[in-house]
């Protein structure tokens, strides 16, 4: 059975973007950069050659990586999902018992998620242990800084 890989509307047009760049741009500026190498003659001991195939080695496999998940992709409209309690694409309040730290993420999918812009993903344990929960529910989530208490103070949809 496929697994398949939550991701928001805007997180399925960005991948498709880097997709197309990749394809379209940097796999003909790898290509030409090679042939350009292969021009100064011995490969053996020409480093802009070794560059260059080491560069087409990454941009194939993001290529691979990047199809890989647009066809495993579960696109969810993040801007309908119900908001009584905590589920993908909800941006949810927070605020830590101990230090009356108040924060505050969206759930996306692992390709999307970044903690500096507010995003977590679904599927870390700290979104695993926030999925169902409703506002005033408190939750113990286990965090490379140790063990958090948190209290859910609001659920919202995502404006994207």
């Amino acid at each position: 059975m496929v697994e398949r890989v939550p991701m928001s509307k805007a997180g399925y047009a960005r991948l498709r973007e880097e997709l197309q760049h990749l394809q379209r741009t940097e796999r003909p500026r790898v290509i030409k950069s090679i042939e350009t190498a292969r021009e100064h003659g011995d490969l053996k001991e020409n480093a802009e050659y070794h560059a260059a195939k080491e560069r087409q080695s990454h941009v194939e496999g993001r290529i691979m990586d990047l199809k890989d998940k647009l066809s495993r992709a579960e696109v969810i409209d993040c801007t309908s999902v119900d908001c009584g309690r905590v589920v993908f694409g909800t941006v949810v309040t927070m605020v830590d018992l101990d230090s009356e730290e108040e924060m505050r993420f969206q759930l996306l999918g692992p390709e999307e998620s970044d903690v500096k812009t507010g995003s977590i993903s679904v599927l870390s344990p700290f979104g695993q242990a926030l999925i169902g929960k409703e506002v005033g529910d408190e939750v113990y989530v286990q965090t490379p800084a140790g063990q958090r208490h948190l209290e859910i103070i609001d659920i919202e949809p995502a404006t994207i």
